[in-house]
């Protein structure tokens, strides 16, 4: 499949893209924040930071829940959207992962829902780490939710097609050895338009990931399966959630 190395910065900004990703509800974000605020046991107020935070509703919810919170993304309209909720602990600016954010700031820092993996080469991958590493403290804590890129092409569904709100988007999915591939054909029977999208997503596995968290100090303590956070096993998990601390 053709894809322009910059795909995220059209179908991000797309109201197309919300659509068909509204199942991601704030409930569903909720359930997840809760999980691991049981877990990681941060302290109250503890300085956060979502990286991608699309329109922010992981980050509200962090923020609601007593937290200091900055979320940071790509997208122009998905902050514009965002910024209605910010208040006196929740702030959200448009930046690009792969520049120099704060530096030593926060406490934490999240990147929720395969958010990462989008840009065209590994330095871009490895700039983005970079970026968390620096934001947090010594110390601090940064958990990356990503997709078990393997088990995903194991389990690939070739085609697919939804309608929602009288837009039908019609997928085709395909895997090589170093992405995987969504093609979306909209049409939109509403106002008669046609348009269409390709998701990329690097193929990162856990080795991977380690050799990147540990250029920038990052060290992986936990790494989990699912969003019920039960172990990581490489062919039955869904998902890659990895815990790391920074350490110098």
């Amino acid at each position: 499949m053709q894809v322009h190395a910059n795909w995220f910065l059209d179908w991000f900004n797309s109201p197309y893209y919300h659509l068909l990703y509204a199942y991601r509800d704030d409930e569903e974000a909720a359930d997840f924040v809760d999980k691991l605020i049981v877990h990681l046991l941060p302290s109250p107020g503890a300085t956060m930071l979502d990286v991608a935070c699309g329109r922010g509703r992981h980050a509200k919810i962090l923020a609601e829940r007593g937290f200091d919170v900055t979320g940071i993304d790509i997208a122009p309209e998905s902050i514009n959207y965002a910024k209605q909720f910010e208040n006196e602990h929740l702030h959200f600016y448009e930046h690009d992962m792969r520049l120099p954010f704060w530096i030593n700031y926060y406490d934490f820092a999240f990147n929720f829902f395969t958010s990462f993996g989008y840009f065209r080469t590994e330095r871009e991958h490895y700039d983005a780490i970079r970026t968390i590493a620096n934001a947090i403290k010594k110390e601090g804590v940064f958990v990356l939710d990503f997709m078990n890129t393997d088990f995903a092409a194991e389990h690939l569904v070739p085609e697919s097609t939804i309608e929602i709100d009288g837009v039908l988007f019609k997928m085709k999915r395909l895997a090589d050895d170093r992405h995987l591939y969504k093609q979306i054909i909209i049409e939109d029977k509403n106002i008669n338009h046609h348009c269409e999208f390709t998701e990329r997503i690097a193929r990162i596995s856990l080795n991977s990931f380690t050799k990147m968290f540990s250029a920038y100090h990052l060290q992986i303590l936990e790494v989990f399966g699912d969003y019920d956070l039960r172990p990581f096993a490489e062919t039955t998990s869904a998902r890659l959630i990895m815990v790391a601390k920074k350490t110098f």
